[in-house]
């Protein structure tokens, strides 16, 4: 066989190597997903035990093989117990990477919309947040694109209202029962308020970033929406896509960085539009 070579007693070959080279990739993206918390060590351990299980099943170790086995068969429920959270965010990262993003099959799909259902009017979200910032009231504002929200939307309270400046600096003031949490927006519409986000656990967020804006990178992590964040503390505008914060933003910044990333329109598409005027 091409490419076969022994290591000892090993016969190793090239369908061995990319297997090999594929579980390094699976185990170095799950160990990415639990860094800094403490799962890794959990997980460090079941591994330890498991690489064991394969030495002296290699070893024809009987009565430690039959030991360790049963521990692995058990250690695999309960994996699925103690990593429930990484392995359902895991899986939420793999489907959005794998999504389909084809700009055909999107026109194709929204050709008989209407140009109000296919692009959303952000002046009311940009207005609202920047009376919100100069009042100093946080703000947290998600915009659905394609992936499907329902799941957060429901850890609210449902609303499905039109969207005006009005009505979101009513929820998100201070004294309103609907302030603390994230207001979606899907189809052109307010979804939901008062809904809970998964917050991102990236060591390298700065640490003058509080909870607000680690919930806004935490969603856009898992899925393709686009936030929108009002420091309560510095009144400061911001943007969030893609697991990147883009801080302190006018009111230009926000409508073109928004607009841009829902319309799919690259930046270099923009300065070539710019320059042409």
């Amino acid at each position: 066989m091409l490419l076969d070579f022994k290591i000892g007693f090993l016969e190793i070959g090239w369908k061995d190597i990319i297997d090999i080279g594929l579980v390094t990739i699976l185990l170095f993206q799950l160990y990415k997903l639990m860094k800094g918390t403490l799962a890794v060590r959990i997980f460090l351990g079941f591994l330890s035990i498991y690489l064991l299980y394969l030495l002296v099943k290699a070893f024809h170790m009987e009565l430690l093989t039959a030991i360790l086995g049963q521990f692995i068969g058990v250690g695999v429920i309960a994996v699925f117990i103690l990593f429930q959270q990484e392995i359902r965010k895991f899986l939420m990262m793999i489907g959005k990477s794998t999504s389909v993003d084809d700009k055909f099959f999107k026109n194709l799909m929204n050709r008989n919309k209407s140009p109000q259902e296919e692009e959303l009017d952000l002046s009311p979200l940009i207005d609202a947040s920047k009376t919100l910032a100069s009042m100093n009231m946080g703000a947290l504002i998600v915009i659905a694109k394609s992936s499907e929200l329902k799941f957060y939307a429901e850890s609210g309270d449902l609303m499905d209202a039109l969207i005006s400046k009005r009505l979101l600096i009513s929820i998100f003031q201070k004294n309103s029962p609907l302030h603390d949490g994230a207001v979606i927006i899907e189809k052109n519409r307010i979804k939901a308020a008062r809904c809970i986000l998964p917050v991102s656990e990236n060591d390298e967020i700065p640490a003058n970033f509080g909870l607000r804006h680690r919930a806004a990178i935490g969603i856009t992590e898992v899925t393709d929406s686009v936030v929108l964040i009002v420091s309560e503390e510095t009144g400061q505008t911001s943007v969030a896509i893609n697991g990147m914060l883009f801080p302190n933003l006018s009111r230009t910044e926000l409508r073109t960085k928004i607009r841009n990333y829902l319309m799919d329109i690259k930046e270099e598409e923009v300065k070539v539009e710019i320059t042409s005027e």
